[in-house]
């Protein structure tokens, strides 16, 4: 995957978050399953609690990597056996407990331990409500004061255990994270003689946490339960003819299945008998069915909708699209974007600045504001509850993973947050033509014969030849028009933006553009004008020549997709000007960029020609994106601000290159994640302002007004679970055009 600019994903070494409380158990579908150095960390939920984790292992000798899945709450550890007690002890003193992730069937799910924390709190938050009621009918009575307290402990034990552990870890290492900010917080209103409201603050922390990290569960699972969509059975052929029912884990590569209709789809393969509409809305995010027949792709989880389809298995059931699909939005939830390393600096430096805050409080008011030292003091731990960062450090990355996700089922997948937000900031954006502006299934529209001393018929069958050895569009479609030929082409050799050569019954030739022959000395006038004449009408030329002269010219014409025009509309329209980069000739560029409404076009380009153009198209407009599907395009997708590859038709060094993948081949995902970029920005910004803004009021009741802990308490865990709904809105909220 191409991460530049987006950061290890390791959280600053002071930034703190929130301890959640136990959470659904998400499906094991990202880390190795049954991997002996892979284990399940419940309650390491955001990227504040992997860095916590990181920094306990760093002493351990022996720890050679890392790998970190959020969503999944698993951590691997490349470490060898007889380091792996250490490495756990570490963790565990740092107040996790990590559990080996036992291998699961495809799509199960492990064991969710959310029933059991449910109870609990909810006899944690009675025991509390209790210990209030006590307190509030027989305050004086010594007794009912005793059960009243011991009410109160058990509340605080059954909700705050985890809480507790962790905060004293974090203590010992000098970390005034939330676990610690709350521990210290709840122990001081007991002494103090607030034991009622000591218990029901834990209890509520801990139900909202709960609460939260359900909420963020839904966004993180919003891609994985797309796993589930790819049925975990196939009919599979048996050696006889047959056919039988096995679990699709258990197909092998080059095995034949059948998918009757109205069936998913459960591998990726190529059709080998049969023709049917499927709809790929899961993979592709495309609405409308695609008809489908011998030769073409199938993919995982797709809908066979009216014919019996058969059809060659691809990709094992771990490696199909819709597995890398999943696999790189759950990469990309780790990396951080700009917005959330600006809010993760921030948290770092706020949480001590008001730990410091509280310490003056206690010691300072008593003498400036005469306050008696229990009420100052008691002020001083509203302030620590207040300083939890929670809902600022979770407003972020709560908002990206609803994106990204809300990006993947639209067909459009991102490899990182970085992308998303940057998308909004987009001025220009560069596109090669084939594939990407055009159909990319072009086809044969003229043949000429030059005048030469070989054959007719051999000059046919040598095209033939070396068209079939290329991958190209166009040469696919040299191939495709003329008579399949018998024959070897020896010395084969790709021209990146040029052509092939090779050589066929001894002879060396050479299959390429308007410009490969322009720069061999081998185009004459008369063969300049008629090139002319095919390039006007918007034909991509391609001539077959021996090492002295020109055997053949070959027109092939391809068609704009439709939903090219309305793209390029919509990105005028969001303000973004528009640049064709092909190697195909000038005369055929600035054709087919007229047809296209593309402002400009540039013709003849070589890879090294496109990567300079993206270079100075971002001096001129500023942020630059490139769209493209070849090899060729690899460079330029590389250097732009964000690349974007067509995973359609694209190759797989592109899609490599590629910062976004557009699964359907459709331009239109490109101004529509423009548009979900601005309005993740926007759901961020909200998420800011109210985050901050919770936390000046309170500071300010905290210091000057009445507020109470468990009010604080109600405040931090209200404007955690409003970012954390807010930033949801996303999942399901369809984006208007022209934001």
């Amino acid at each position: 995957m191409n991460a530049r600019d987006e950061g290890s994903g390791k959280a600053s070494a002071d930034q703190k978050c929130c301890d959640h409380a136990p959470a659904p158990a998400p499906t094991e579908a990202v880390a190795p399953q049954g991997d002996p150095g892979v284990f399940r960390i419940a309650t390491m939920d955001c990227a504040v609690e992997e860095s916590e984790i990181r920094r306990a292992l760093a002493p351990v000798i022996g720890v050679l990597g890392l790998t970190f899945q959020l969503s999944a709450r698993t951590i691997r550890i490349d470490a060898p056996a007889d380091v792996m007690p250490t490495a756990l002890e570490a963790i565990r003193q740092a107040g996790f407990d990590p559990q080996p992730v036992a291998p699961v069937a495809s799509g199960a799910h492990a064991d969710s331990p959310v029933s059991e924390g449910l109870w609990r709190l909810g006899l944690a938050l009675a025991l509390a409500i209790s210990a209030e009621l006590v307190e509030f009918f027989a305050p004086g009575t010594l007794v009912f004061k005793g059960i009243g307290m011991a009410l109160a402990v058990v509340a605080i034990a059954l909700a705050g255990i985890s809480t507790y552990r962790k905060g004293l870890a974090s203590l010992r290492r000098g970390r005034f994270n939330i676990n610690a900010l709350m521990a210290v917080a709840v122990t001081g209103a007991f002494l103090i003689g607030q034991w009622p409201e000591a218990a029901m603050v834990m209890a509520l922390y801990a139900i909202a946490e709960l609460i939260e990290a359900r909420a963020l569960d839904r966004a993180r699972n919003a891609i994985k339960s797309l796993l589930d969509l790819a049925p975990e059975t196939a009919e599979l052929r048996q050696p006889d003819g047959g056919w039988r029912e096995v679990p699709a884990a258990e197909v092998s590569l080059e095995a034949v299945v059948r998918i009757k209709p109205g069936a998913r789809v459960p591998l990726d393969g190529i059709i080998t008998a049969g023709s049917s509409a499927v709809n790929q809305a899961p993979v592709t995010g495309e609405s409308i069915p695609v008809d489908k027949t011998v030769g073409d792709q199938l993919f995982a989880a797709t809908i066979n909708d009216t014919g019996t389809l058969e059809m060659r298995v691809t990709a094992a059931s771990s490696n199909t699209m819709l597995a890398r699909i999943i696999h790189a939005v759950e990469e990309a939830q780790g990396a951080r974007a700009p917005t959330q390393q600006f809010v993760d600096r921030f948290a770092a430096v706020y949480t001590p600045v008001v730990f410091a805050l509280a310490v003056a409080v206690a010691l300072l008011t008593p003498w400036l504001m005469d306050w008696t030292w229990t009420q100052a003091f008691y002020k001083a731990l509203v302030l620590l509850v207040i300083a939890c960062p929670c809902a600022l450090v979770i407003a972020t990355p709560v908002t990206l993973v609803s994106g990204l996700a809300a990006a993947a089922r639209r067909g459009i997948i991102i490899k990182g947050g970085v992308y998303l937000e940057g998308a909004r900031n987009l001025k220009a954006i560069a596109l090669d033509k084939t594939g990407t502006i055009t159909e990319g299934k072009p086809r044969l529209v003229a043949t000429e014969l030059r005048p030469s001393s070989v054959d007719e018929a051999q000059v046919l069958r040598w095209a033939a030849l070396m068209a079939g050895e290329s991958d190209h569009p166009v040469s696919r479609a040299i191939a495709s028009g003329l008579a399949a030929s018998e024959g070897t082409v020896e010395q084969f050799t790709a021209l990146p933006g040029r052509g092939v050569q090779g050589s066929v019954d001894s002879q060396e030739l050479i299959l390429g553009n308007h410009r490969l022959i322009e720069d061999r000395a081998q185009c004459s006038a008369q063969l300049e004008e008629r090139l002319a004449e095919h390039e006007a009408q918007g034909r991509s030329i391609t001539m077959l020549a021996s090492r002295t002269e020109v055997l053949a010219v070959f027109a092939v014409a391809d068609t704009i997709k439709e939903t090219s025009r309305q793209a390029l509309a919509e990105l005028h329209a969001l303000g973004v000007s528009s640049v064709m980069l092909t190697g195909d000739n000038s005369a055929t560029a600035r054709t087919i960029a007229q047809h296209a409404g593309i402002d400009d076009a540039r013709g003849d380009l070589l890879p090294d020609d496109k990567l300079a153009a993206i270079e100075d198209m971002q001096k001129r407009f500023g942020p630059t994106a490139m769209t493209g599907d070849g090899i060729n395009d690899s460079p330029a997708l590389a250097r732009a601000d964000i690349g974007f590859a067509m995973g359609g038709a694209g190759t797989d060094t592109a899609m490599e290159a590629a910062d976004v993948v557009i699964m359907n081949d459709d331009l239109r995902r490109i101004p529509e994640m423009i548009r979900l970029s601005r309005r993740t920005r926007s759901v961020l910004l909200q998420n800011i302002y109210l985050a901050l803004g919770v936390k000046a009021i309170f500071l300010v009741l905290a210091v000057f007004g009445s507020a109470t802990m468990w009010m604080a308490v109600f405040a931090d865990m209200g404007a955690s679970l409003l970012v954390v709904f807010n930033g949801l809105r996303l999942l399901r909220t369809a984006v208007p055009k022209l934001l």
